[in-house]
């Protein structure tokens, strides 16, 4: 432990010229007194370490000085390249790694690149989480990124609607998908997906599998996810929408759909309203859906649907009468 934090403060003050002793005992988590002791453990092995007094002072290191322990280890390799989301990587057990990674590639950088990271941080952050989404990670996130690492094979207890189901699963990959975290994995000879958070249980059999190295997680999770949104899609409804609705239709539906009701659509009336066909999950929904629209909108086909639309118009005219 102690090795690893002597390691970090040589970085630190190779990647910052100069710290003080407060500056180092925050980003190193200790006390200033552990500090002192660190920088004289570091003069005694022969790194050059010196103190400046004064203002501006702090600890320094002799110019020029460039350590050798710049070397990433594979954990922190593999880190690295989730340095984009800092969030999912902390939730999957890769916020050390990631830290490490980057000091390190930091007090590699010639100095007159040594604000880049801080430029970058400051014009660019990616917010992976949805609105209003639950805080914190599913519980067994952390059991299955570490077996997704190591090509452990897991024994999974999943939770559907009303029951449990235990299965043998090759954990392939994670996916974080609007704020929810899916868990690809080969079981029964093909891929299957897993919600995260349904996984009530992870025992790692000690069973190391062979990668598929043809297997394209993320090409994979386009084609499963645009499956899923076709098969949720499974009703038709025709409609018809003013300008103003096919404009803000993509705020009412899903993207799937919107898009293909713009393909369906036929000619513009006098008005520029148009007809079109319109991908649905169900009656309710629809009706939930194109509810948003408000006038924007006359729902055509199929009846039943029209009439649900109708009822849920005057129900909405009767509560917003003016009384006499």
């Amino acid at each position: 432990m102690r090795a690893a934090r002597l390691i970090s403060a040589v970085l630190l003050l190779q990647s910052r010229e100069t710290m003080t002793a407060a500056e180092l005992a925050r980003e190193l988590e200790v006390s200033e007194r552990t500090v002192y002791r660190d920088m004289e453990a570091l003069s005694a092995a022969g790194v050059p370490v010196y103190a400046d007094q004064g203002r501006g002072g702090g600890y320094r290191l002799v110019g020029g000085y460039r350590t050798r322990l710049t070397g990433l280890t594979r954990e922190e390799a593999e880190a690295l390249f989730l340095s984009g989301l800092p969030g999912p990587a902390g939730d999957m057990g890769r916020a050390d790694a990631l830290a490490a990674a980057e000091l390190k590639v930091l007090a590699a950088l010639p100095r007159a690149l040594r604000d880049a990271p801080a430029r970058a941080n400051q014009r660019f952050h990616l917010d992976a989480p949805g609105w209003f989404g639950e805080s914190g990670p599913p519980p067994l996130l952390r059991d299955l990124a570490r077996a997704v690492w190591d090509d452990e094979t897991v024994e999974l207890r999943y939770r559907r609607k009303d029951s449990e189901v235990t299965r043998t699963a090759e954990p392939y990959g994670l996916v974080l998908k609007n704020g929810t975290w899916y868990l690809v994995a080969r079981t029964g000879g093909g891929h299957r997906t897993y919600r995260v958070d349904r996984v009530a249980a992870v025992r790692p059999t000690g069973v190391f599998f062979r990668r598929d190295e043809d297997f394209d997680l993320a090409g994979h999770w386009r084609v499963q996810a645009a499956a899923f949104v076709r098969s949720v899609l499974r009703e038709e409804a025709t409609v018809r929408l003013s300008p103003a609705g096919m404009r803000i239709l993509r705020y009412a539906v899903e993207p799937y759909a919107a898009r293909q009701a713009a393909a369906a659509a036929g000619e513009p009336d006098e008005r520029g309203w148009v007809v079109t066909t319109l991908p649905v999950e169900s009656t309710a929904v629809a009706v939930s859906e194109l509810m948003r629209l408000g006038p924007e909108v006359e729902i055509l086909a199929p009846p039943e649907l029209r009439e649900w639309m109708a009822g849920n118009a005057a129900r909405l005219a009767e509560l917003y009468r003016t009384a006499d």
